[in-house]
């Protein structure tokens, strides 16, 4: 490869999630396991190997990576709960204060407004914490 070496095309693949990568290599000096550990390359194999060694590291490579993606999804899913959580509580805050309304009825509000308006609850809470700081 002209522009870069595999363990830099292999940081690439890894970095964008496009698929595992498995190192297959003549080469194993400890600064070289190090970048490729770094890379975040699944499996490094030395030459030279039996075909059937290469077919085991492949399918173990490609069942780690779906499990690093479930997971990264998952993590990605609870972020996004805990955003929601956060932006509604502070908007629950802001219609406690300039309405004067207890945290359920303040909940309740923008749970109807969600309903009426079909957009979600965090939608919701966007608009009125916006609304809010422009009044400001």
């Amino acid at each position: 490869m002209p522009d870069m070496d595999g363990i830099e095309a292999a940081s690439i693949l890894t970095q964008e999630h496009i698929a595992p990568v498995v190192l297959l290599t003549a080469f194993s000096e400890k600064d070289l396991v190090e970048r490729a550990k770094e890379a975040g390359v699944v499996g490094y194999l030395v030459k030279p190997i039996q075909e059937a060694d290469l077919t085991p590291a492949i399918e173990i490579a490609l069942a780690r990576f779906r499990e690093f993606r479930t997971l990264g999804q998952e993590v990605a899913s609870l972020q996004d709960q805990l955003d929601t959580r956060k932006l509604v509580d502070r908007a629950k805050g802001i219609l406690m204060d300039t309405h004067g309304l207890t945290e359920a009825a303040a909940f309740r509000r923008i749970q109807k407004m969600s309903m009426n308006t079909r957009k979600s609850m965090k939608e919701i809470a966007q608009a009125i914490v916006l609304t809010h700081e422009a009044s400001e």
